[in-house]
């Protein structure tokens, strides 16, 4: 059995060593309830009160605009939802022969985003996408009439496009329309300020940068009103009821920090590697074609198609042959399906169909990523061959 080679950072990171020592740490030390009033109560609630402070500073938000939540995909519905039911307060949304409320949304939003506009659908709501050309770039010209409400993906999971999201945070801000940013792959992976941004809110998760799974977080601009998704305490101002994780929120704060101290450095050596590797992968595996590739990118993210290949039998071959990677589609009911995003682009069939996405982080190395484009050209040439 070959090595592991782990390209699928976009999925998940390995927590850093020493995010898992200050979760330890934490857990051993600090275990009280931070709303109890207490010793051990005051001890926890000051760590988690520093670690608010700090992740928010980070992301340039005021330690009030930020909310603790599992990840990104509760930080989206809370957003949405949240959003949505201050827009809409009452269960109908809209009368007999009043105008649908409308969420603008991007192509190829997470599950998280996408399902709750389908929920908001029997609601009363209608969604309105947004094109993009094909890079993945938004084309924003206006908003219809009756927008309530927009959520964009700020940089994509599938391709790594980072968007401009200015000229769309300008048109929601002069017409009072709430703009949700789903920031899960961005945060810890390129700069992100809340503030200059001009976001009402903006969502993340630890994992993504390498600090640990089930904590994230909820950037609400001071002011919003915003309806609750969780009943029961008095924790995170009445926003999320639940006892506040400390140690997890520790290791999230940790990884932020080493991250941004970092960051410079990280962000020039993924690039270079993504590059090398992108280079090496479309000579020694040609024709392949890089999906998105004049879009402004997530330095550690590179979608590239095969032509020829079927992407569900590479995804297997390369798992077998020691490559993590993650398909161009998804999984549903028993059937693959392409993925939204790059159906969007205008891929054609034999594109999407045989599209790998590889994500980087500054644990990969150069001769990993030789290895790995050596293995991934054997498989793809293998795949080729008439049978």
């Amino acid at each position: 059995m070959p090595q592991m080679i782990y390209l699928d950072h976009n999925a998940t990171t390995p927590p850093l060593p020493e995010v898992i020592e200050e979760v330890t740490r934490v857990m051993r030390d600090c275990f009280g309830n931070p709303g109890s009033r207490h010793r051990e109560g005051r001890k926890a609630r000051q760590i988690l009160e520093e670690c608010r402070e700090n992740i928010a500073g980070r992301l340039g938000a005021l330690p009030s605009e930020l909310i603790f939540t599992s990840g990104g995909t509760e930080s989206n519905n809370l957003a949405l939802r949240g959003l949505a039911d201050v827009a809409t307060p009452h269960q109908a949304a809209a009368g007999p022969g009043d105008p649908s409320p409308v969420i603008v949304i991007s192509p190829g939003e997470h599950p998280s985003i996408a399902q709750v506009c389908r929920a908001l659908a029997e609601r009363g709501w209608q969604s309105h996408q947004l094109p993009v050309d094909s890079s993945g770039r938004l084309q924003f010209k206006d908003l219809p009439a009756t927008t309530r409400l927009a959520a964009v993906i700020l940089a994509h999971n599938e391709t790594g496009a980072i968007q401009d999201i200015k000229p769309l945070a300008e048109t929601c801000r002069s017409n009072g329309i709430p703009l949700h940013l789903d920031a899960v792959q961005a945060v810890g992976k390129i700069p992100v300020n809340f503030r200059s941004l001009a976001a009402t809110t903006l969502s993340f998760g630890a994992h993504k940068f390498h600090g640990p799974r089930g904590i994230g977080g909820l950037l609400i601009k001071e002011g919003t009103k915003f309806s609750p998704l969780h009943y029961g305490g008095h924790q995170e101002a009445a926003r999320r009821a639940g006892t506040e994780p400390v140690p997890l929120i520790a290791g999230m704060a940790l990884a932020l920090e080493l991250w941004q101290q970092r960051q410079a450095w990280h962000s020039v050596r993924l690039e270079q590697l993504r590059d090398h590797f992108q280079t090496v992968l479309c000579d020694r595996c040609s024709p392949a074609v890089v999906n998105g590739i004049d879009a402004w990118r997530l330095p550690n993210t590179l979608n590239i198609s095969f032509p020829g290949v079927d992407g569900e039998a590479l995804l297997v071959a390369l798992d077998l042959d020691g490559i993590a990677c993650s398909l161009g589609t998804t999984c549903a009911s028993g059937a693959t399906e392409p993925a939204p995003i790059l159906v969007a682009m205008g891929l054609t069939t034999d594109l999407y169909r045989s599209a790998v996405r590889f994500s980087l982080s500054f644990l990969n190395t150069h001769a990993e990523l030789e290895e790995a484009a050596d293995r991934i050209a054997r498989v793809v040439a293998a795949l080729r061959k008439p049978a």
